[in-house]
């Protein structure tokens, strides 16, 4: 035991962090699984606390495994699995298992499924750390730097969007924060945004004109609509939500007694959040997002110490989305924002997305412990030149 604690590098600090936030996603998940355990098997509660905490334990050997690789090989392995991740999203959205009327998944055997768009993100942020890291001298070039960073970021949102537009907006945002970071020309940042807003506008403008149910489009047309004109009945997830958050008050009504868990769709990940407040109180949920803006902080303190441009892009571009995800799920939770689908990460239940995230965290572990390394050299370089 003490060989395998000596062993985990990297920022302390984090991985506290993420011992909190597993420890939560456990105790969340456990109770807010009971309805589901009585639906599908026979009240069996154990079953899903079980599969949940495998899959925890997976998640963090990944991240254990990861941050004892250095940093600098994620960006051959990530180059190679871009080629990998498009044509996997491309035969996600015409194979891939429909479920909520989404093609999300590919089915796995034993049951299992992949989510492709999580290895997509995780790709798509460490391709476009390499490249920023590379074309630094020449970087505000449109040829040369803009539309070699930008081409993959096109043809990866686009081929999430038809399916998942959350995943799609999300990463399309990460990817802008990072090249502004990249020192890429401001105007032409402006443009992609430009064009992206502009592509919203239309699609909100069809999806409020078209006229009956249209599959996946008539899904975010309600959302979308429900949202803005504040409909009760047709935004039943988020009143339940909200009926969870003002029960729990400041305290919350302690660890397994969650009510609104046998009312609300998905209680387990899209709104586990509201099941936390419910349960731990406010104080419980402002908890939560302090844990992710340690995370956000400790990253950038992170960069800030990188000796590396690669390193640092890397950390800040995984932090970004990590932490910009799990303000997109509490905000729909408490109705800033419309129903997205977007887990909360290591916390909501499931199984590539807590992979993915632990491998990101690990990701950023694996610098922490480089930087920890190169400073441990160079006070020892300084102690043999003082002693000689």
């Amino acid at each position: 035991m003490n060989s395998f604690l000596n062993n985990i590098k990297g920022d302390k600090v984090i991985w506290a962090v993420v011992f909190l936030l597993t420890l939560l996603s456990f105790l969340a998940v456990y109770s807010s699984t009971g309805t589901l355990a009585y639906r599908y098997h026979g009240g069996n509660t154990e079953y899903y606390m079980l599969k949940h905490a495998v899959i925890l334990l997976f998640g963090l050997l990944l991240m254990y495994l990861a941050h004892l690789i250095k940093y600098t090989y994620f960006s051959r392995i990530f180059q190679i699995a871009l080629y990998i991740a498009v044509p996997l999203l491309a035969i996600t959205l015409i194979f891939g298992l429909n479920l909520n009327e989404a093609r999300r998944v590919l089915p796995l055997p034993f049951n299992l499924t992949f989510q492709t768009s999580d290895l997509a993100k995780i790709t798509l942020i460490i391709y476009l750390a390499r490249m920023l890291s590379k074309k630094q001298e020449m970087i505000k070039d449109f040829k040369s730097a803009f539309v070699p960073l930008m081409l993959p970021v096109i043809i990866v949102t686009i081929l999430i969007l038809p399916e998942n537009f959350s995943t799609a907006a999300l990463l399309f945002t990460t990817c802008l924060v990072l090249i502004f970071i990249g020192r890429v020309k401001f105007t032409y940042i402006l443009g992609m945004i430009g064009i992206g807003v502009a592509g919203l506008a239309i699609m909100i403008s069809i999806l409020t004109f078209m006229p009956g149910d249209q599959g996946r489009l008539g899904t975010w047309k309600n959302r979308v609509t429900s949202f803005i004109e504040g409909d009760i009945e047709s935004n039943y997830q988020t009143q339940q939500s909200k009926i969870a958050i003002a029960t729990g008050g400041v305290f919350g009504k302690m660890p397994g007694n969650s009510t609104q868990r046998n009312f609300l769709p998905h209680p387990y990940s899209d709104f586990i959040f509201a099941i936390i407040i419910e349960e731990y109180g406010i104080i419980g949920g402002v908890f939560l997002v302090l844990l992710y803006l340690i995370l956000l902080y400790r990253a950038v303190k992170i960069v800030m110490q990188s000796p590396g441009t690669f390193g640092a892009f890397l950390t800040i571009g995984v932090a970004f989305s990590l932490v910009f995800q799990a303000m997109i799920n509490m905000g729909v939770a408490v109705n800033l924002l419309p129903v997205t689908g977007q887990p909360l990460p290591l916390v909501s239940m499931g199984g590539t997305s807590i992979w993915f995230t632990s491998l990101s965290i690990g990701i950023i572990l694996s610098v922490s412990k480089e930087i920890d390394k190169q400073k441990k050299e160079q006070v020892n370089q300084a102690v043999d030149i003082a002693n000689a």
